[in-house]
């Protein structure tokens, strides 16, 4: 049973941080890319930040220089660092999974809400 769980949502003060964490079970995690996605309201989910198995990072414009994706493989975790905070970020943030030698494995967490207050 594949299972990926996010948490560390909440509320955030502009300027703020927030730490987000996805904790991935039954999954193969130390072969797979691992990616934060958002949907804000109205809008179409987007990419946020990813990290290979390798530790290449890619990251949205809009994120640049505020947060950082990182991954802890002998604990099949992944975490998204989110600084400087602004009200754009507001949205629900998913974790996802991606095989690197497999297309069809693909997961998805449950989402968790992030609310940034101006």
């Amino acid at each position: 049973q594949v299972q990926l769980v996010e948490s560390g949502g909440g509320l955030g003060q502009a300027g703020g941080s927030l730490r987000l964490s996805c904790a991935a079970s039954g999954v193969i995690f130390r072969l797979c890319t691992m990616g934060w996605y958002r949907q804000a309201p109205g809008k179409q989910r987007e990419l946020v930040a990813a990290i290979t198995s390798g530790g290449s990072t890619n990251y949205a414009d809009s994120v640049k220089g505020r947060f950082t994706i990182s991954r802890d493989n002998a604990k099949n975790t992944g975490t998204l660092q989110m600084n400087s905070l602004n009200p754009g970020d507001t949205a629900v943030y998913y974790c996802n999974i991606k095989a690197e030698w497999l297309a069809s494995y693909d997961y998805w967490g449950q989402g968790t809400q992030v609310t940034v207050s101006s």
